[in-house]
C-alpha cells in the first residue's frame, strides 16, 4: 500500500509577506490562482491545458507554472493534494505530489539563477472537496455549465489557495500596531 505525504500546515515555515500561487492539478487541465501581496485574498489566473496527463510529457506544464512563479514574484506555491474523506490518496494524489516535486526542483534551479525569491517554497495543501465547493459556487452564481467547464479548475485553485490563506491567518501572530500614544495626541 502506497503512503502519501501528509499535507503541509499553513503558517509553518512561512516565508512571510508576498504572493502565493495556488495550483489544482488535473489530468486534463491545471487551474492556477494567485493571492494579493498581503496573502489574504485569492484570485483566478489561468487554466493550463495539459498536453497530456502522462508524467513524462508534462514539461511544458511545469515550465508554464515556473514562469508564473517568476512573473508574479511568488514566495510560496500551494499545490492541492487530492485525498478522499478518510485522508487516503489516489492516482491523482500521486500525480499532484510528482508535480510538486518537479516544481520544487525547478524553483531551486531558478533560485540558483537568482530569478525567484530566495524563500520561495512549494507546499502541499489538503484539497478535499475543493472542486465540489467550486462547482457549487459557480452554479450558485449563475455560471452556465458550458462556461463552468473552462473555469472550474481556476475556481478549484482559488478554493485551495483561499483555504490555505485563511488557515495561515489563523495560526500566524497578528501584526497589530504597538500600543501607545497616537500621533498628534498629547498625553496629559
Amino acid at each position: 500500500m502506497e503512503t502519501f505525504p501528509i499535507p503541509d500546515t499553513p503558517g509553518a515555515q512561512d516565508p512571510g509577506a508576498g504572493r502565493r500561487l495556488g495550483v489544482d492539478v488535473g489530468s486534463v487541465r491545471i487551474g492556477v490562482a494567485v493571492s494579493n501581496r498581503d496573502a489574504t485574498m485569492a484570485s483566478p489566473v489561468e487554466t493550463i491545458q495539459r498536453r497530456t496527463g502522462l508524467r513524462d510529457e508534462d514539461g511544458a506544464d511545469i515550465e508554464r507554472l515556473l514562469a508564473l512563479v517568476e512573473e508574479l514574484e511568488v514566495v510560496e506555491v500551494v499545490v492541492g493534494l487530492p485525498r478522499d474523506l478518510k485522508g487516503r490518496g489516489s492516482q491523482s494524489a500521486q500525480h499532484a505530489v510528482m508535480i510538486a516535486r518537479r516544481l520544487t526542483r525547478g524553483i531551486e534551479r531558478l533560485r540558483n539563477e537568482q530569478r525567484v525569491r530566495p524563500r520561495c517554497r512549494v507546499q502541499l495543501a489538503d484539497e478535499r472537496l475543493s472542486t465540489v465547493v467550486a462547482t457549487q459556487a459557480m452554479r450558485t452564481s449563475g455560471v452556465k455549465e458550458k462556461d463552468a467547464r473552462s473555469r472550474i479548475d481556476q475556481a478549484a485553485a482559488v478554493e485551495i489557495l483561499q483555504s490555505w490563506l485563511d488557515q495561515r491567518l489563523k495560526v500566524l501572530p497578528r501584526r497589530l500596531p504597538k500600543p501607545g500614544p497616537k500621533k498628534g495626541i498629547v498625553n496629559r
